[in-house]
């Protein structure tokens, strides 16, 4: 896996600051600087005072002048002016005096110099990494350990630090400053870490490895080629070997699908019909299913080795995976018995592996290039010209048809040809001559990414073939609340009929049958067409002015008039937190994507970020003015102020960054659709407004 360092400290040849970790001599630490005097013939009429920065290491003390045209002076190696070239080494007797501008700290220092291996240590186990450091509030920490970083003829000690978006590392002397980086599967390697103890070694690794990206094409195989043809190397020599072999030809030696390659899935649940194919032997263990990479290797390298998954690692039933009979499958080469499936390290077990297959399987690559591997193994590039240009042919025996079976008269011949057929495997009866069509599924239309702030609008106003196959990655949301301060009025509409908010109600996300009332101190969660509650949630007196449910519908959230934020189960209808967080009228609350945090904001100007598992408040934001609605992404925030205007808000700086004119009074509702390039405002004007997002 690559790592790309998203955020580094640039440092020009020539830059201002001179001190680098290459002045360091091996296995030598920087550990603190302290601003200091440099005195030159002390007590002398002479005396002269340099100042600059004293920098404490572990093999030697560096002394780097604020003057760049002073040198830099490193007991006993000097770097003058401000170029690079060799070393000036002064040999003899010298003397140097320093003068720290904190007094106090000189018995640090001394303390420090004397006892350098211990205080490393020491200084390690005493810190941590910073938390306010993360690049997004909804970040979780997964673990953190002491390592070195290793750049070239440098090692760095600090802090790693791994969450569930970035690995970041934190330099104990903060030089050159936070490293952080995203997991990438392209561009090179960025990062070397040095590890103190092989736990932490083996931990950050299954941490970092153990995620898999459904959204990203380079995670799948190319669905519009046969497994023989996924490698180019072994495909070249196929073909070179097709194209010099007389009739009838086949590219293939071995097929994609036979009983011998469903048992080597299913040996552990079904051993009997492997010693029946085996006469009565089990396959040598080095052979056996072990290791989903392993197997997966074999496929995309090995000579005669083209077979596809069977439906069982789409299924729920994980024992093929498991040695759950403790069978004597045999000791591999390097002594080790053949057990259970070795998993993926993204995969926690046997059940999870089968789900995030099925979860690949129903992703958006999948279902967008699903019909080409039905081309392939049921199409029309089964067979045929079509097949040999996707480099598609087995051996003839392997086709329906291939053989006149009924025609042979001996038995002998009849037998042979059969147990051939059985035992090198089929291809599938031949069900279309014409290329499959692409799926294409339907976007359910939701009112926004999270809940609207007061009234529901049945319909989207975009039309259906502007959003029903839209590609709603998260690529696209990120490009749109990226340019959320382009947004641009389009239409606009006066209301002249008054409305009765007091009963609001919102439909759920793809639930339309179900929605949330308030009423007299309640938030009923109802379905619409059998007429039952389902679930009542009793608020005592205080009058809900808004609610939001999260992504899964599994977790409500309310705030009232009276200033109080309550979170619910849904699903048990129990209360989770009742906090009392604004002290005035809540206006608005909604999660963030992820449902890790809910954000409020109030008739006392603030936003608030609380955590959903703990209810802590992890962040407020005073603003000038009650922000009345509003939508966000967990970083960035899109507001309808008191005075009618739209705001940006960066959540994490707590500024305003684009101001949008907008309504001639507060802006009370706000709605936006699921691409995050549509947003509709309401506001006590009476005015309608739809804006777009122009790139």
């Amino acid at each position: 896996m690559a790592f790309i360092r998203r955020r580094r400290l640039e440092r020009e040849l020539y830059s201002k600051e001179r001190f680098s970790l290459l002045l360091l001599n091996l296995e030598e630490y920087y550990f603190e600087q302290h601003t200091a005097n440099h005195i030159i013939n002390k007590d002398c009429k002479d005396e002269r005072k340099f100042r600059g920065s004293l920098k404490i290491c572990s093999k030697s003390i560096i002394f780097e002048p604020d003057d760049n045209i002073q040198p830099i002076i490193k007991v006993f190696l000097i770097k003058e002016r401000n170029v690079i070239a060799p070393y000036k080494t002064v040999r003899g007797r010298a003397e140097h005096f320093f003068q720290l501008d904190v007094a106090r700290k000189v018995g640090d220092v001394v303390q420090t110099l004397h006892q350098i291996t211990a205080i490393l240590q020491s200084r390690l186990a005493r810190t941590s990494f910073d938390k306010n450091r993360f690049q997004s509030i909804s970040e979780t920490l997964h673990m953190e350990c002491k390592a070195e970083m290793v750049t070239p003829l440098v090692t760095n000690p600090g802090h790693v630090c791994v969450s569930d978006a970035n690995l970041y590392f934190q330099p104990l002397n903060g030089y050159p400053g936070l490293e952080v980086f995203c997991t990438e599967n392209d561009l090179c390697s960025d990062i070397y870490l040095k590890f103190y103890s092989c736990q932490d070694r083996d931990e950050v690794y299954r941490l970092i490895a153990k995620y898999i990206d459904l959204t990203k094409p380079e995670t799948f195989r190319d669905l519009s080629k046969p497994v023989g043809a996924l490698n180019k190397e072994r495909l070249d020599r196929l073909v070179t070997r097709y194209q010099e072999m007389p009739e009838p030809k086949f590219m293939y030696g071995s097929h994609y699908s036979s009983p011998g390659y469903v048992l080597f899935y299913l040996v552990r649940v079904a051993p009997e019909y492997m010693l029946c194919l085996q006469n009565g032997k089990f396959d040598h263990a080095d052979r056996m299913f072990n290791s989903i990479a392993e197997t997966w290797k074999n496929c995309l390298d090995g000579a005669t080795d083209f077979k596809e998954l069977i439906p069982e690692f789409y299924e729920n039933d994980s024992s093929f995976l498991v040695n759950s009979l403790k069978l004597d499958l045999g000791k591999r080469q390097g002594g080790k018995m053949v057990e259970d499936v070795e998993l993926p390290p993204w995969a926690s077990g046997p059940d999870d592996f089968l789900q995030k297959s099925q979860e690949a399987l129903e992703s958006p690559y999948v279902s967008e290039h699903l019909h080409e591997w039905i081309d392939i193994i049921f199409g029309y590039k089964q067979k045929g010209s079509e097949a040999v240009a996707a480099h598609n042919v087995f051996h003839p025996l392997t086709y329906e048809g291939g053989v006149d079976l009924n025609s042979i008269m001996d038995p002998n011949e009849k037998v042979a040809l059969l147990t051939q057929i059985l035992e090198f495997g089929q291809t599938p009866k031949q069900l279309f001559t014409t290329p499959h069509p692409q799926r294409k599924i339907q976007k359910l239309k939701s009112l926004s990414r999270t809940s609207s702030h007061s009234t529901s609008i049945a319909e989207s106003p975009v039309s259906p073939i502007e959003e029903s196959f839209e590609d709603l990655t998260e690529e696209s949301i990120s490009l749109a609340w990226n340019n959320i301060a382009k947004l641009k009025l389009d239409k606009q509409y006066k209301i002249h009929k008054e409305f009765n908010f007091e009963d609001v109600f919102q439909r759920l996300k793809n639930y339309p049958e179900k929605c949330v009332l308030f009423k007299h101190g309640f938030v009923i969660l109802s379905n619409l067409t059998r007429r039952y509650h389902c679930h009542k949630f009793f608020m005592g007196q205080s009058y809900v002015n808004t609610i939001d449910l999260n992504a899964a519908n599994t977790i409500l959230a309310s705030g009232t008039k009276e200033g109080t934020i309550s979170v619910w189960d849904v699903t048990t209808a129990t209360m989770l937190h009742q906090l009392p967080r604004h002290s005035g009228t809540v206006f608005h609350a909604a999660f963030s994507p992820d449902s890790r945090h809910l954000l409020s904001t109030g008739e006392d100007c603030c936003f608030k970020v609380i955590d959903v598992q703990t209810g802590m408040v992890v962040s407020s934001v005073t603003t000038e003015e009650p922000q009345r609605c509003f939508k966000w992404d967990g970083n960035t925030i899109l507001a309808g102020s008191q005075s009618g205007e739209l705001l940006v808000w960066d959540l994490l700086g707590g500024k305003v960054t684009e101001r949008i004119k907008g309504h001639t009074g507060a802006v009370t509702s706000m709605w936006m659709n699921e691409q995050c390039n549509s947003v509709i405002t309401g506001g006590e004007d009476k005015q309608i407004m739809f804006w777009k997002l122009q790139y």
